[in-house]
């Protein structure tokens, strides 16, 4: 696979004066000018203003020059209009309205997290200590940018370039929704779903476990409720603990640990979803606004 990771996203707000401390809460660090850097990937997210919110770019990184002159000629061959730059290749997803950057990119390098000792029944690994994340006290502090998923009018045409164009490869489809795709270890980096607008649904940011997921979202909600979307649960596609929390320009963004990983595609089968099933294992009942909120709806 060619291609290695997300870079970083370029996200349309009204306000990005309003957006910038909903962001700065969440954890990731503002470098100026709207820009924002994750701890391990880097600056990864670049608020931009437009009178309506949505995703402008996703940018993709690849290994070397030779994987930009293949996803040229599969660009060609597909007859979909991009550029050749240098040290990137650029197109546009007719469907979701999103420019798309492939470009040279350095791996992720993450420390491992510490595991804490846990109890449970028959295994007493932590004695005469509290549980270390119910006495944690520093901010919590996204580790990178992990997937996006965003609103197409055209499902079909979205899949074409990011599948049979792009690599990116299935992990996951919901039935009359859409695919989750990787384009790295990540179960998945992006999901493109069916829908009547072309919009931004949502960013997801990677902590360290799920104490981080509760203690970020517990702290931003406790701040201003009306950020409060869904959580905290665990999903059954990707596997994942998520809390979603919403930006004053009404863009998601999610709080996320322990996501399935796929190092060998022939021993992953993608599944079939649909129902609450496709939606998670547990944890309450998704807002009736959730799949397609209601400035979209409307």
């Amino acid at each position: 696979m060619p291609l290695h990771r997300l870079t970083t996203l370029t996200v349309a707000v009204p306000d990005v004066s309003a957006a910038v401390p909903f962001y700065r809460d969440f954890g990731l660090e503002h470098l100026g000018d709207g820009r924002f850097a994750t701890l391990d990937g880097g600056e990864q997210l670049h608020l931009v203003h437009r009178d309506r919110r949505g995703l402008v770019e996703i940018c993709i990184g690849c290994d070397d020059p030779d994987d930009l002159d293949r996803l040229a000629a599969n660009l060609t061959r597909a007859q979909i209009a991009h550029r050749r730059h240098p040290g990137a290749v650029t197109t546009l997803d007719g469907g979701s309205g999103v420019r798309v950057r492939v470009g040279i990119a350095p791996h992720y390098q993450q420390a491992p997290t510490p595991q804490p000792p846990t109890n449970s029944p028959g295994s007493d690994r932590r004695v005469d200590e509290r549980a270390p994340g119910s006495v944690r006290t520093g901010p919590v502090r996204p580790r990178r940018l992990g997937h996006v998923v965003v609103g197409s009018t055209d499902l079909a045409r979205s899949e074409h370039l990011f599948i049979d164009v792009l690599g990116f490869r299935v992990s996951d489809t919901v039935q009359r929704v859409g695919k989750f795709v990787r384009c790295s270890t990540d179960h998945h980096n992006l999901m493109v779903a069916t829908a009547p607008a072309k919009f931004l649904h949502h960013t997801s940011w990677q902590v360290e476990d799920i104490d981080e997921v509760g203690r970020g979202a517990a702290g931003m909600v406790a701040a201003d409720h009306s950020r409060h979307v869904w959580g905290l649960g665990r999903h059954n596609v990707g596997g994942n603990f998520f809390w979603y929390l919403r930006d004053p320009a009404g863009n998601f963004a999610e709080y996320y640990s322990d996501l399935d990983i796929i190092t060998e595609a022939l021993r992953w089968e993608p599944g079939q979803w649909s129902g609450r099933d496709s939606q998670c294992a547990w944890g309450p009942p998704a807002p009736r606004n959730f799949h397609l909120p209601d400035d979209v709806a409307n």
